[in-house]
């Protein structure tokens, strides 16, 4: 895909809009899945729980035969807005190459996740150019949460609905001043590192770098970003960063400045900045001297 073409953007959603819950990796319960049920209910929509939603095969939510027909039958299904992934863990990657995204190209529509889902942003983004959503997950909707405002879900509301949508966040002293504009790519730390050099690698030329990771030790954000920069990932971007818990130190300020320093790679960079929702590949301004963000527009 051409660096420079234009993204393409899904419709909005409307009340009485049909969206689907899928299950590309882990597999998930109709008990987890109640409290999303209920939010997506009260803001209008129409949700689809495909056959074999609640399908096991070992830590799957079925066999990889089952969940790429579950997908590739969504991908194809007009009258569905919107696929909200329910979980992430592994197994997007077993799948993607099953899938035919032809449809898809033709009636572009709203991918919603985040974790494993990276899989399917950095795929579409590298070959169809079409703008995804990096959300929060049905299984992270507590109980209550259509009727208690979310910072998390209400963005992903806004942004579903086509509203716009900004984030500010306090500054870090580890940020390094800068500004850049580009289309926001990025994801999960381990997820892009592990698409290095296959046929769903990111492509991070001219763009910004939103990446996210959880439960890592440092020395492997280090590993990873090392890798990210040897294969060209971070020759000129805006990486941004969110680590939510660290794990033994390996340097002293943590796991902000192992993505800092990243073998002394020199971009403008915002840490710790809110994890809400982000449109992967939509062209955005990111402005570091304040060290806040916000949605299509960053600061």
């Amino acid at each position: 895909m051409d660096a420079t073409a234009s993204v393409i953007i899904p419709p909005s959603l409307k009340r009485g809009d049909k969206i689907a819950f899928a299950a590309p990796a882990r597999k998930i319960s109709a008990e987890e899945l109640k409290p999303a049920l209920d939010l997506f209910g009260s803001w209008g929509l129409e949700v689809a729980l495909p056959d074999h939603l609640f399908d096991t095969c070992n830590q799957f939510a079925g066999d990889d035969d089952t969940r790429a027909a579950v997908i590739q039958q969504l991908l194809d299904a007009p009258e569905v807005k919107a696929i909200v992934c329910a979980r992430g863990g592994y197994g997007t990657v077993r799948i993607v190459d099953r899938l035919d995204f032809s449809g898809f190209a033709h009636n572009p529509k709203w991918i919603v996740g985040y974790s494993d889902i990276t899989v399917l942003h950095s795929h579409i983004h590298r070959h169809l150019n079409v703008a995804t959503l990096h959300a929060t997950m049905p299984i992270d909707i507590p109980a209550g949460a259509a009727t208690d405002l979310c910072p998390a879900t209400e963005s992903l509301r806004r942004m579903l609905w086509g509203e716009t949508v900004q984030y500010r966040c306090g500054g870090h002293p580890l940020n390094r001043i800068g500004a850049a504009t580009g289309q926001l790519v990025g994801g999960n730390l381990s997820i892009l590192y592990s698409l290095c050099g296959s046929g769903s690698d990111i492509d991070t030329r001219g763009k910004i770098l939103f990446i996210e990771d959880l439960d890592e030790y440092l020395y492997h954000i280090d590993r990873m970003m090392m890798n990210l920069k040897r294969s060209g990932h971070l020759a000129g971007g805006w990486p941004d960063e969110r680590h939510a818990r660290q794990c033994r130190p390996f340097w002293k300020d943590g796991g902000a400045d192992c993505v800092r320093r990243g073998g002394g790679i020199r971009l403008s960079c915002v840490l710790w900045i809110p994890c809400r929702t982000y449109r992967h590949g939509e062209p955005s301004v990111g402005d570091g001297t304040a060290g806040a963000a916000r949605g299509r527009r960053w600061q």
